[in-house]
């Protein structure tokens, strides 16, 4: 009978602890999908589904739409959702909820996109790893993590391998951190499209095709990107040649770019450590393609790019992607490029260009170099044309960006 007790007790304790404070527990094993997308169900706000370590071969696409859930495991390499053998479903997860919180776990080899939020206030990536783990290949997912047309947007402690088009990617949305991570073998590594007021600090993106991208693009819901802040990244060696599948934007992206700012607003890039990039360093560039938009303003404005370390960027200039830069410099190229599209009145000098401005950077054993392509007149008037490398005709002084606040409270 003291027996029986015993075992009443454990089996007591062993319940509390699975079912307290809001934490159900879930183990590998058979019939993984269901379990989990189960607790996905039921969940009521607040609580916890907690993976424990291990393999779990997941065959469909899992979704959340409760809001303030938290779905965490014990590791980014300790509980990690498999999808190799994937039968259904668009993604590994969506999330289409509030006050999410995704943490210490991770999703590898989706057919599609990896983890995907849509339209949350208030989404968390903690810790979160996502990746393709036979390489860069184009019949890869397209995005690792991938919140799009939300608010209070955190991504801190993640690391994205592999994806065919971003690795870390926020689109369409505000008030944005992507801290601490690291993007590698991606076509781009880190990615901030058409969104306001974010901040990519203290990140690591190397062996991409692109680093770090600041693209804003027409024909998208929100347009006009700005208060965008690139500060103390390390942009190392991307020198994976890219392999976005056939028809994608970021298809274009040279082989070999460190950071590349598109047709953004009040965008900052300081205290970066950019290095090895064989196309370019820095590269601000308007939107050239067709488009049919009224809306849409394809010209970047107000990039500040003030003490960066810049060495040995441009020693190999993609010749397809980059072509007007590999016509129109010579062996090596200068470690900040702009395109030099401006409005006529720029052009003609009718008003002074604030599109770009340059503070102090620096480079090794050398002036830190810049090149203005001047395509507007090599496009309009070729026999005029000269490129613009006067460094100091390009220093001003620096702009201000509102700073990142969430409202979202977890």
């Amino acid at each position: 009978m003291k027996i029986n007790k015993k075992i009443i007790y454990f089996m007591v304790i062993i319940f509390i602890s699975n079912f307290s404070y809001g934490k159900i527990i879930i183990e590998p094993g058979p019939n993984a999908y269901d379990r989990i997308q189960e607790a996905l169900i039921l969940a009521e706000p607040y609580e916890n589904i907690h993976l424990s370590s291990g393999y779990y071969e997941i065959e469909d696409g899992l979704s959340l739409d409760i809001d303030n859930v938290t779905l965490s495991g014990d590791g980014l390499d300790k509980t990690i959702l498999s999808f190799k053998n994937q039968k259904s479903g668009a993604e590994g997860l969506l999330v289409t909820s509030n006050g999410v919180t995704l943490s210490d776990f991770a999703v590898e080899d989706t057919i599609g996109d990896a983890i995907v939020v849509k339209k949350a206030n208030g989404i968390r990536f903690l810790r979160v790893r996502v990746e393709w783990t036979d390489g860069p290949k184009s019949s890869n997912g397209a995005y690792g993590l991938y919140p799009v047309e939300s608010k209070d947007v955190l991504i801190d402690s993640c690391i994205a391998i592999g994806a065919s088009d971003a690795g870390i990617y926020v689109g369409q949305s505000e008030r944005i951190k992507v801290i601490n991570s690291e993007a590698k073998f991606n076509v781009a590594g880190i990615e901030i499209e058409n969104s306001y007021f974010a901040e990519v600090t203290n990140n690591i993106a190397h062996h991409n095709t692109g680093g770090i991208l600041i693209f804003d693009l027409p024909n998208l819901p929100q347009q006009g990107g700005h208060d965008i802040l690139v500060k103390n990244n390390k942009v190392l060696n991307n020198d994976t040649p890219n392999f976005a599948p056939e028809g994608n934007i970021v298809g274009k992206t040279p082989n070999g770019t460190g950071i590349m700012v598109m047709a953004n607003e009040k965008v900052i890039l300081e205290e970066n450590y950019i290095s090895g990039n064989a196309t370019a360093g820095i590269l601000v560039v308007s939107y050239l393609d067709e488009y049919e938009d009224d809306n849409y303003n394809p010209l970047p404005n107000k990039i500040f790019i003030r003490n960066n370390q810049l060495n040995n960027n441009g020693f190999e200039v993609d010749k397809v992607r980059a072509e007007p830069i590999a016509l129109l410099t010579k062996n090596k190229a200068p470690e900040i490029i702009w395109d030099g599209v401006t409005s006529f009145p720029e052009w003609i000098g009718l008003s002074k260009q604030q599109r770009l401005i340059l503070g102090p950077n620096k480079t090794k054993d050398r002036k830190t170099d810049m090149i203005n392509l001047n395509l507007m007149t090599y496009a309009l008037l070729p026999w005029f044309h000269k490129t613009k490398e006067d460094y100091d005709d390009y220093i001003g002084e620096g702009i201000s960006l509102t700073e990142v606040n969430f409202k979202t409270k977890w």
